[in-house]
């Protein structure tokens, strides 16, 4: 799977919308559409706010 669905599914997972994550988590929403439409030009920092909100982390293999 890829990072955009994985994310994407951990969201609808804890039953948020996109603008419920933005409002709750503190990032911008227009990153957050980015990220789930695989646009993955991103800055890391924000990345990891997510991953954070959600107890996450990302492991590259």
């Amino acid at each position: 799977m890829s990072l955009a669905k994985d994310f994407a599914k951990i969201r609808k997972t804890a039953g948020l919308t996109q603008v419920e994550l933005s409002r709750r988590s503190g990032v911008g929403l227009r990153f957050i559409r980015n990220l789930e439409q695989g646009r993955l030009n991103f800055r890391y920092d924000k990345l990891k706010q997510l991953l954070d909100f959600f107890g996450r982390r990302l492991e590259i293999v």
